[in-house]
């Protein structure tokens, strides 16, 4: 079982930034692709960003690259989502996510996922 944590989060002005953080417990943090996701009101929850095991690879929607950037420490046990130039449509609610080595889903889908944190509100004001 893995319990993950998320932190961060808050109001921000438009061009903003803000770094949510994940903590992770209870497996081997190394051994987990982790990712991003988030839900804004009367919306399903979408893919923001998914980074693997080494960190090596990460991938991202459309809408945020160039403004996003995952990142992790396997020493601390953290994702990081580090989010520049928000905008109003980024209000959300994040989730952090992880799953095991042996995944067979989408890495682009919330089914692909195992684990999730209770979420953190992010709120752009314009």
């Amino acid at each position: 079982q893995v319990q993950l944590v998320e932190s961060g989060g808050g109001l921000v002005q438009v061009g903003g930034s803000l770094r949510l953080s994940c903590a992770a417990s209870g497996r081997t943090f190394s051994s987990l692709r982790m990712g991003w996701f988030r839900q804004a009101p009367g919306k399903e929850r979408e893919f923001v960003t998914t980074i693997n095991r080494s960190g090596g690879s990460t991938y991202y929607v459309d809408s945020v690259k160039g403004r996003f950037t995952i990142s992790r420490d396997n020493a601390k046990n953290t994702v990081y989502l580090q989010m520049n130039s928000l905008k109003p449509e980024d209000t959300a609610v994040y989730y952090c996510a992880a799953v095991g080595p042996d995944y067979s889903g989408s890495i682009y889908h919330p089914r692909g996922y195992d684990y999730w944190g209770q979420g953190t509100q992010v709120t752009v004001s314009s």
